[in-house]
């Protein structure tokens, strides 16, 4: 009953402090399913893509999140289950006998977009890190679902690392051409691939 006003009050709440505009330079905002990946530098990444969406492209976009950070009971638990509605995975472990796709793809599957972070774990430094394989997965088990780049920029210096208060700074992101695994693709070149174009938006 309550989730929509919270989730208004932390989208304003989002850009009111950081001040961030969502920049479509490849794409356009669209409701149908899409996995949008993004740079990775803080646990509130996801919330300021998610708040610079469209408010109807916002209602069918979840953040995919590690179960054993924010599965948890209080705040967290209520934020990424009633408001975020977020896709949880568990790290760690035989991806074979607990694959973390699988509720990634049943979401997708579902209508609903992703957003995702390929290189698995915060960047505290410059640059990013290599990509995990997760993302190569689900272009080659999710064809037809657009994979879109997404580059958040200056989140990591609105909230450094050890610092309770965030630090008024514009903050922007940028939505880049849409990508699909390419036939005979090998993982090594694909994951190359994705992960330029999301520093190719860094000057866009």
């Amino acid at each position: 009953m309550f989730e929509p006003i919270v989730a208004g009050a932390i989208t304003a709440f989002a850009r009111i402090l950081t001040g961030a505009r969502a920049h479509w330079i490849g794409c356009a905002p669209d409701a149908r399913p899409r996995i949008y990946y993004a740079n990775h530098n803080s646990h509130v990444d996801f919330v300021l893509l998610w708040a610079v969406l469209p408010d109807v492209v916002r209602r069918r976009t979840r953040p995919v999140a590690a179960r054993d950070y924010w599965d948890r009971e209080g705040v967290r638990g209520y934020l990424i289950h009633r408001v975020f509605r977020g896709v949880l995975v568990e790290r760690g472990g035989d991806p074979k006998v607990n694959d973390p796709l699988v509720p990634v793809m049943a979401a997708l599957d579902e209508q609903h977009s992703v957003i995702i972070f390929p290189e698995g774990t915060r960047n505290t430094g410059e640059g990013m890190l290599p990509f995990k394989s997760g993302i190569y997965h689900l272009a080659r088990q999710r064809p037809d679902v657009e994979l879109v780049p997404v580059w958040i920029e200056n989140l990591n210096r609105v909230m450094p690392k050890g610092q309770l208060l965030p630090v008024p700074l514009l903050c922007s992101v940028r939505f880049g051409f849409p990508i699909a695994l390419r036939d005979g693709e090998e993982k090594a070149t694909f994951l190359t691939r994705t992960r330029q174009a999301i520093l190719d938006l860094q000057t866009a």
